[in-house]
């Protein structure tokens, strides 16, 4: 909006011409997505409490987790409020992919704020039929899906690039839809399935935004991709803008997240979160470095598949419990001691997903 309103002043006013820079109104974006948390999240927290919307919490679970019980949830609402709103102040709105981005976001939000008042208000433990839940996250990423694979402004829409290689490209043809379906769901999933200790999920995927606010303002940039040897994808250098704005939002939450929780994103949030680093995967080509940089996410899906596979072919489980973050738990790590482990290796990965710009 800002971009759209005084940008074109540049003219009389030479100070405007400094929102045409993308590195200036991502700076930006990510103090104003921080702000918005900080300033609105007492009164949201006040507000979930009032409502009683508290979490319940699974008595076959790590013994310390049982005091979080009634601790506001839903505070993803907050997340997405923040975001949005920073994206839209910021961004250039005349471009496709940041719209792209933001229904991708609030669709797969939505679908998880359906799950949370099923789970909290109605007092329905399921939530929302798992039939129905991964229904809607592949009707919503279809869309998207489709509407990339249709995309004229994009001269590698059906290619999938692999890390490490100079221009290896694979082309997917009509295989692209399901395959972006595939990572846009699964993205959203392993977010979901991580959130599971107090800011760790957040925590995660602030380090994830950090990462791809680098990669996608590289490959937005002709000059720089050229240089580097990496996609050059005209249009998707403004996505940095949505990933500053979604850092400021992850730091802000995690300010209340953090152990002990004050507040908890629920589904709304950790959804809406997985499905919006997926589909910025997929517009930027990215999805194979999405695996590094997202590594704690993908383990912990994996930790659950393999620990539902293994009890059902075997009948022995895996791991003491499943995602992965609570075995560790179980096994003596201290809560805070699980969270700052998984940070590290977290931005360990980011590093490695990183230099994948240089070594090819």
């Amino acid at each position: 909006m800002l971009y759209h309103l005084l940008y074109p002043l540049s003219d009389t006013i030479s100070y405007f011409n400094v929102f045409r820079y993308i590195t200036f109104r991502t700076a930006y974006a990510t103090v104003t997505a921080l702000l918005i948390t900080f300033l609105l999240a007492p009164m949201v927290i006040s507000w979930l409490r009032k409502l009683k919307m508290g979490q319940t919490v699974r008595s076959d679970g790590p013994q310390t987790h049982l005091g979080k019980a009634g601790t506001p949830t839903m505070g993803g609402i907050l997340i997405l409020f923040a975001l949005c709103g920073s994206v839209l102040l910021w961004a250039d709105l005349s471009n496709r992919y940041v719209w792209v981005l933001l229904v991708a976001t609030v669709g797969y939000g939505v679908i998880g704020l359906v799950d949370d008042y099923l789970k909290v208000v109605r007092k329905n433990p399921q939530g929302l039929k798992a039939r129905y839940k991964l229904g809607w996250q592949v009707v919503v990423g279809l869309v998207i899906a489709l509407v990339l694979y249709y995309n004229p402004a994009d001269p590698y829409a059906t290619k999938l690039s692999i890390p490490f290689f100079k221009r290896w490209l694979i082309e997917l043809s009509w295989f692209y839809i399901p395959f972006a379906v595939l990572v846009i769901v699964g993205s959203s999933n392993a977010v979901n399935l991580t959130d599971g200790v107090d800011g760790l999920a957040i925590g995660l995927v602030g380090i994830a935004a950090a990462a791809n606010a680098v990669l996608v303002y590289i490959g937005g940039h002709a000059k720089m991709a050229e240089y580097l040897k990496v996609l050059y994808i005209p249009g998707t250098g403004e996505l940095t803008v949505f990933c500053g704005a979604l850092v400021g939002a992850s730091l802000g939450f995690l300010w209340y997240n953090a152990n002990p929780a004050e507040v908890f994103m629920g589904d709304v949030g950790s959804l809406s979160l997985g499905a919006a680093l997926g589909t910025l995967a997929v517009i930027t080509k990215h999805e194979m470095i999405l695996v590094v940089v997202g590594g704690i996410f993908v383990i912990e899906a994996m930790s659950v598949i393999l620990q539902v596979g293994s009890f059902k072919l075997r009948g022995k489980r895996i791991f003491s419990m499943a995602p992965i973050h609570h075995h560790f738990e179980l096994k003596g790590w201290a809560e805070p001691k699980v969270i700052v482990r998984f940070w590290i290796v977290g931005i360990i990965l980011a590093l490695i997903g990183l230099s994948t710009l240089k070594l090819r």
